[in-house]
């Protein structure tokens, strides 16, 4: 059996083979790729038995790959996107792990490719529904994450989405500081923070920061074609990493 794993996030990459190490007793091979360019390479070399795909790769939408590629084998969706496309999933039987997910809703979704993808009813995906799933992407921007409750000693406490500059990862949550240089711990991993932003706003400059481009006041060139940003209200830089720098470019125009 082999296996093409499409994930940009490490740790969740690290957790779908571990939950695949346990689900299936015999071994089997798989492949990684985090970004559309390497999947379609690998997709350009092998055959695989089914497809494990977050949504969100680092040089955009997974869809991409399966309007452009021909797809013969099942595909098993894994994003924190929730309604529009949740609901756009389940009408067209493809599976569908929501993030953040569990053992349980893995194995689920495995349990679904051994009884029903393997049998001959199982039919490619086709671009028309990947048309409808883009669609449905598309009206679910409207819904991104507005406000964060903050829970205090206190009590809870709103912070608006518009007012972040950056968001990192801090441990197994993440932290969060606005324009005034405030800094607030959001109970989620900086994945599925990730995906909860609006794609136009925010951009994830390396692993562990996501920066809002409303509050980038100075761009300088670093060496290994990194940048250097100057956000509002933070006091020291943050750095893109070599393999985003290209993207952050593009997605700045």
């Amino acid at each position: 059996m082999r296996i093409l794993i499409l994930e940009d996030e490490i740790p969740a990459y690290e957790k779908l083979v571990a939950n695949l190490e346990t689900y299936f007793e015999e071994s089997f091979l798989h492949d990684w790729a985090r970004s559309n360019e390497k999947a379609r390479e690998f997709l350009s070399q092998h055959t695989y038995d089914f497809i494990l795909s977050d949504i969100q790769l680092l040089d955009g939408i997974s869809f991409d790959i399966f309007n452009s590629v021909q797809i013969d084998c099942p595909i098993i969706f894994c994003s924190a996107h929730d309604e529009y496309l949740f609901e756009a999933f389940r009408t067209n039987g493809i599976a569908y792990i929501l993030k953040p997910y569990t053992k349980e809703d893995i194995t689920q979704a495995l349990n679904k490719f051994q009884s029903f993808f393997k049998t001959e009813s199982f039919q490619p995906i086709h671009n028309d529904t990947i048309d409808l799933l883009k669609s449905a992407l598309k009206q679910e921007e409207i819904h991104y994450k507005k406000r964060f409750v903050i829970k205090k000693s206190k009590g809870i406490q709103l912070l608006n989405v518009s007012d972040i500059s950056l968001i990192e990862a801090s441990g197994d949550f993440c932290m969060a500081i606005d324009h005034l240089g405030k800094k607030y711990p959001i109970s989620h991993n900086l994945g599925t923070i990730h995906e909860m932003l609006n794609p136009l706003k925010f951009f994830r400059i390396n692993r562990s920061q996501i920066a809002h481009i409303e509050y980038i006041e100075n761009i300088e060139s670093h060496f290994k074609n990194r940048l250097l940003l100057q956000l509002t209200g933070l006091k020291e830089k943050v750095m893109t990493s070599s393999s985003t720098t290209s993207g952050f470019r593009k997605w700045l125009e």
